[in-house]
């Protein structure tokens, strides 16, 4: 990712299909600027498919997962942070809580989410994968290009160059 955010909001923001997150998502990875191709998980409180997409290729791609806002218990801990850096992804955005920090801060991955639980999810298998998901005011959706860095997320339909 060669432009800031806030370049990006300069540059683009007038145009349709531009969508600027509202501030709610922490940085807990070791990376904090990351950029790529969207692919969505609609789940609550079950953490299975986040695992299942996660032992796939994810070069070029942000995983951005739907979690409801659940603040009950976490989809995402180290385990499967190593998962994401073993299979390349730029980065993972959770709406709901995330665990074991102080690795993940360490990790060479990008993890964005509401904010932290000690307690793993449920892993049954239920979800929706590569459908919109809302959260943040934005609508995400498989193949949009996703931006994020330390001031904030913005999607949009094409890459910005």
């Amino acid at each position: 990712m060669a432009l800031a955010t806030a370049d990006l909001c300069d540059r683009f923001s007038e145009q349709e299909n531009f969508q600027i997150a509202e501030p709610m998502l922490r940085h807990f990875g070791g990376k904090c600027q990351f950029s790529g191709l969207i692919t969505t998980l609609k789940v609550f409180e079950d953490n299975s498919l986040v695992r299942s997409t996660l032992e796939e290729n994810g070069q070029g791609r942000v995983l951005v997962v739907d979690g409801g806002g659940s603040r009950r218990c976490a989809l995402l801990g180290d385990t499967l942070a190593a998962l994401a850096v073993k299979n390349a992804w730029e980065g993972i955005v959770v709406y709901g809580c995330v665990r074991s920090v102080d690795l993940l801060g360490k990790m060479p991955v990008a993890v964005m989410a509401l904010n932290t639980h000690p307690l793993r999810s449920n892993k049954h298998g239920h979800g929706d994968r590569d459908k919109m998901i809302t959260f943040a005011g934005v609508n995400f959706k498989k193949d949009h290009y996703i931006y994020a860095d330390n001031d904030g997320i913005i999607v949009a339909d094409t890459k910005l160059d």
